[in-house]
């Protein structure tokens, strides 16, 4: 398990002066990072064997969006590898140690020369102590979507949409899926799903598409043949 403190900054607010939820999903990813920094199982580390962790899906649980200059906790924890496989929880709680926001993801760990999945190493294993399952309500990775769906204005991938890998960071697709929302859904979203399936690149170009059903708004943002890069599902409240 690995936590670590901070307060929400004025940066990291919507206009309601609360915490958006891609800074949220920043605030976990950058979790994961500090753990794996601090156990010298990096960025580094990767580099040096030729590895690199891929997300294959978000699960995010929101039960309030904490204001400008709360102090909040914030804790990974791995419970699961399994084959190239890891999977990781994620929390968010306020001074009364209450949960703000819990989250589940799933990761591959890809060798980068042969591109193709590769189970962790030792050292990782060593390091990524496991701790028990988080309590929450998980739901399948895999989303699929009711509906024809509305075709939306294409946008092409550009320099500030790209992580050290080169190709589109995660938490980008969030922010490029939530700009199909209204302003009104931003604001009552209360769950985040997201499968990620095909690496964009700088200069992709993403072809939205927009879904509506059981109280969801889908987004799925694809390629010129229809094949997804990324489908995300807003529960709303």
């Amino acid at each position: 398990m690995y936590e670590y403190q901070t307060r929400i900054r004025y940066s990291e607010l919507n206009s309601l002066g609360i915490l958006s939820l891609p800074s949220l999903l920043d605030y976990f990813q950058d979790c994961s990072s500090f753990h794996s920094e601090d156990l010298g199982l990096g960025i580094g580390y990767l580099e040096k064997n030729n590895m690199v962790w891929v997300l294959s899906s978000w699960q995010i649980i929101v039960n309030r969006y904490p204001k400008m200059g709360e102090i909040v906790t914030v804790g990974t924890a791995p419970y699961e590898f399994k084959g190239f496989i890891g999977c990781r929880n994620f929390w968010m709680k306020d001074e009364n140690n209450n949960y703000v926001a819990c989250a589940n993801s799933v990761w591959s760990l890809i060798d980068t020369k042969k591109g193709k999945p590769v189970k962790p190493t030792e050292d990782m294993m060593k390091g990524y102590v496991l701790s028990e399952k988080l309590n929450m309500d998980y739901t399948d990775r895999k989303i699929h979507f009711s509906g024809e769906g509305i075709d939306l204005q294409e946008m092409i991938v550009k320099p500030h949409n790209l992580d050290t890998n080169l190709h589109v960071n995660n938490g980008q697709y969030i922010r490029i899926g939530l700009d199909y929302l209204t302003n009104e859904e931003l604001l009552e979203i209360k769950q985040l799903r997201a499968e990620y399936k095909i690496q964009a690149l700088l200069g992709t170009k993403l072809y939205p598409k927009r879904y509506e059903y059981n109280n969801c708004i889908g987004v799925s943002l694809r390629n010129e043949e229809g094949k997804a890069y990324c489908n995300m599902e807003f529960q709303l409240k």
